[in-house]
């Protein structure tokens, strides 16, 4: 899609209107979403200005952000005025607020509830649109030695290769583990896969004597924990 050169541009707004400037005076907390956005797309289109498309954008996904954040850069082309560039500005402006989110979450030094492990994992694969298998591993202290992707699936699953997870903690020196994985769907029940697969590593650990603390499932706002429901 080609950009129109008639767009508006934000050096043409009143000053005390635009987004860079406003950054610029007050601070980069006085700017709305709708303007940050504006700031990464630059120019709306003929019959409105950046913030005025970026409001609309954002009422689309009712003004969610994490949302916002799922969309593709085709789904953002559908916008008059959103060719293929300011739709990856968007994708890669949301993207680098999602990593800063999971960098900045340090590491528990020692786990002692599935909310530290909730805390951790959420903003690495609560919000993702696919499976992914993640595992902590630990010491003896329940100190978080290291948290490793597994697998990656689809929507619906995942495989797990059991000699992957233990060979793992045998590099890390790991005397538990964690399992993680996410439901894109929001279901928190897990399926019989998930307890047949929780099931097997927690034999195979027993004969490395490598414990499985717990396994959980994450949604983006919620959890579910085999411990914490007794069915580890």
């Amino acid at each position: 899609m080609i950009e129109d050169n008639a767009s508006f541009s934000i050096r043409k707004w009143n000053e005390n209107d635009r987004p860079r400037e406003k950054l610029l005076v007050k601070g980069k907390n006085s700017l709305s979403d709708s303007e940050l956005i504006a700031i990464l797309i630059g120019s709306g289109n003929k019959e409105e200005s950046a913030v005025a498309l970026s409001k609309r954008i954002l009422a689309s996904v009712d003004n969610q952000i994490n949302a916002l954040g799922k969309l593709s850069v085709k789904q953002l082309m559908n916008f008059k005025g959103i060719g293929e560039a300011k739709a990856i500005s968007i994708v890669a402006g949301l993207e680098l607020g999602r990593r800063r989110k999971e960098e900045s979450v340090s590491i528990i030094p020692k786990i002692n509830s599935s909310i530290d492990v909730f805390h951790i994992m959420n903003p690495i694969i609560g919000d993702l649109e696919h499976e992914e298998f993640w595992v902590l591993f630990l010491n003896n202290a329940n100190k978080v030695l290291q948290k490793k992707q597994i697998s990656i699936g689809g929507k619906t699953g995942t495989l797990v290769d059991p000699r992957i997870v233990f060979r793992s903690a045998l590099e890390f020196n790991a005397t538990a583990i964690i399992l993680t994985h996410n439901h894109p769907s929001g279901a928190l029940v897990p399926s019989e896969s998930d307890k047949v697969l929780t099931q097997k590593l927690k034999q195979a650990g027993l004969s490395l004597d490598i414990k499985l603390l717990d396994h959980l499932i994450i949604t983006e706002k919620d959890y579910f924990s085999f411990a914490d429901q007794a069915i580890l």
